[in-house]
Parts: structure tokens; C-alpha cells; sequence
């Protein structure tokens, strides 16, 4: 079986502004959503297993142009406001289907006619490390493996630019706009700086003190917050240009070593402002500032329910933030360690993601 893995992401500042123009710095971290594939020659269909994400479906080779199109045309509703953000897909498997629809479409197969782009029948399945519906970029990461691994099943690699530009296309199913902040983080890994949806690497290092926390799975998808900010502050250009100063101000403590927690602790300050943050989140994110360190969302947060999927923490003292949720067993939480790599096949000698 031929496999790729993506990595998932962390964004460090940004979140809600980079649709505004504000810059966004992300990164890729050390836990991967892998895909394989396993041809299956006697069948005229794409037989979907994706492990904790759903029971699998059965998608004629045939018919994935057709599953294309209808995406399309729903994603037409929902630019023209006749369909709701989080009605686009109604299956999950469907993103990823269609991230090799569009690739089958754009790249033609030896053996076949101009019309007639299909992919090898077998059995497509994944495997991922990110939990999901948390905004570390799930998505992102599924539709990158997949690529990479169709990529090289046909002999057509792309660079690392069309992948990021593929990626960030078929993404805008899920988040009603393509996300340049998760397709540059899985595309390309490590540390990347964001303007104007142009990806650029970071020379910076995180060093110790680090950490992501998942604050509860959100109620909302990451379409449905972003649509209701823009709803509420989309037009609050100076709220956005304070986002935009506290990006510049942690990019330059990164890459001057000056301590990051001044710009975090205003960034948390301006997402409790536009209504992401829920209680649950606000309370933990409060506690570790008591400690003496400095947190925030990382990512679109939410607007109603608890969850505020994951959280960004730094303290200065690497055993301060374990010290502090040694108590709550039940949070998903982990040192930050980047990804420098991007999407890529497996080798057959790599160990499993």
C-alpha cells in the first residue's frame, strides 16, 4: 500500500484578521494525517475508510465530475447566500473525493482520453493523529496526503506552490473560503508568515515553553465563526489593524527572542473581544496568565457552546504549564514541536504516522 501524511497546525496569531488583509503566523506540527491506497482492479469505484471520521462510502470512478460539479454548485449557493456554510458537504468523505476530482481534472492520466481523467479503483483510507473539528487543520491536512499520494501514483508531481494553491481551492468547501493559513502550514511546514494569502518560511525558532491544548471540540464549524465575525466586525477596519500590530509584534519577538507573552496576552484580549472564546477556554486561558504565562484560541475559536478547540500557551518555565494541568486528566494537551517537513510520501521503511 502506498501512503503520504500531512501535518496539522497550530496558528500562533492571526486567526479571523488574515481574511481582513491582517498578516497570520502558523505552524506545522508533529502530528499527521496519513493517507493510503490499495488499487483494487476488478472494481469501477473509490471504496472511502477513513478511520474516525466515518463508516466509509462507495464513489464511482466514473461518476467523481459529476460529485465535483454538484460541490460546485453548492459552494455557488452558498457565495450567493442561499446555502448555509456547514451544508456545502454532507458527507466528510466528500472533500476528499473531490480534492482528486479536481486533481484528475487538472492532470491527465497516460492510457486515458482528454475526457476521460479517472483514478485507478481501490480502497482510499486515512488515519490522523489531529483530533477533529478542533481548527489544527484537519482538512487541510486529509486533502494535502491525498494529493501527494495521487500525485505520485500517476507520476504527475506538482510543486509545492500548485499543491498549496490546490489544497487552499478545495478547502473553501469546508470553510466557505480557502484557508491560505492551513494549506500553507501543510503544504509547505515549519514556521510560515501569511500576507495577503502569500506564504513565506519564518526564520525563527520556538524553542521550550510552548504548548497546544485542546479546549473542547467547538459547536460551530470554523465557516460558521468565521461568517458570524464577519457578521459582527466585518467592517471594523480598525479592529482589524490591531490584530494586524499584535502579528507584527509577536513575529518580531520570535525572531528577536524577546518575550512573546505581551503579544499573546493582547491577541487573547482581541478575540474575547470579537466573541470566539468560550468560558471554558477564557477560564483556562486566565488561570495560565495568573501562573505568570500567556495564552490565546488558535484558531476560530467559537461563538456559542463550550468548546473552543485548541488553545496556544507559552510560559517562560518549560514545567510551569504540565504543573498547571497535571490536575485536569481529561485535556488533550502536548509540548509544540513543528513539522519541518510538509505533505509527503511515506516510504516504505517510515515509520507509521
Amino acid at each position: 500500500m502506498k501512503r503520504a501524511r500531512a501535518p496539522g497546525k497550530i496558528i500562533l496569531s492571526g486567526e479571523h484578521a488574515v481574511v481582513y488583509g491582517a498578516p497570520a503566523i502558523v505552524c506545522a506540527i508533529r502530528r499527521y494525517t496519513t493517507v493510503g491506497f490499495a488499487p483494487l482492479h476488478r472494481s469501477r469505484t473509490i471504496r472511502t475508510a477513513l478511520t474516525g471520521i466515518s463508516a466509509g462510502k462507495h464513489y464511482r470512478t466514473a461518476a467523481l465530475q459529476r460529485l465535483k460539479e454538484k460541490l460546485d454548485q453548492r459552494f455557488d449557493q452558498y457565495s450567493r447566500g442561499e446555502r448555509a456554510v456547514q451544508n456545502i458537504l454532507h458527507r466528510p468523505d466528500d472533500l476528499v473525493i473531490y480534492s482528486l476530482a479536481t486533481l484528475f481534472q487538472h492532470l491527465p492520466l497516460p492510457g486515458f482520453s482528454e475526457n476521460r481523467h479517472l483514478p485507478v479503483p481501490g480502497r482510499l483510507s486515512s488515519h490522523s493523529e489531529l483530533p477533529l473539528g478542533a481548527g489544527m487543520g484537519s482538512s487541510a491536512a486529509a486533502i494535502a496526503a491525498t494529493l501527494v499520494l495521487y500525485e505520485n501514483l500517476i507520476g504527475r508531481p506538482m510543486s509545492d506552490q500548485q499543491r498549496f494553491d490546490r489544497v487552499r481551492f478545495c478547502e473553501r468547501l469546508q470553510h466557505g473560503k480557502g484557508s491560505a493559513i492551513d494549506a500553507a502550514a501543510t503544504v509547505y511546514g515549519g514556521l510560515q508568515t501569511l500576507q495577503d494569502g502569500n506564504p513565506a518560511p519564518l526564520a525563527a525558532t520556538l524553542g521550550d515553553g510552548w504548548y497546544w491544548i485542546l479546549s473542547g471540540i467547538p459547536a460551530v464549524s470554523t465557516g460558521e465563526s468565521v461568517a458570524h465575525v464577519r457578521k459582527q466586525h466585518g467592517h471594523d477596519h480598525s479592529l482589524w489593524q490591531q490584530f494586524a500590530a499584535t502579528t507584527t509584534a509577536l513575529q518580531t519577538a520570535l525572531t528577536t527572542g524577546a518575550d512573546p507573552r505581551p503579544a499573546l496576552r493582547e491577541n487573547h484580549r482581541l478575540l474575547t473581544h470579537i466573541g470566539v472564546v468560550p468560558a471554558p477556554a477564557a477560564a483556562l486561558i486566565r488561570d495560565i496568565e495568573t501562573a505568570g504565562g500567556a495564552a490565546k484560541i488558535s484558531g476560530a475559536g467559537a461563538h456559542r457552546g463550550d468548546g473552543g478547540g485548541g488553545i496556544l500557551a507559552y510560559h517562560p518555565d518549560p514545567q510551569a504549564i504540565p504543573a498547571l494541568l497535571a490536575p485536569c486528566p481529561a485535556l488533550l494537551w502536548d509540548a509544540l514541536h513543528p513539522a519541518e517537513r510538509g505533505a509527503h510520501l511515506l516510504e516504505d521503511n517510515d515509520a507509521p504516522a
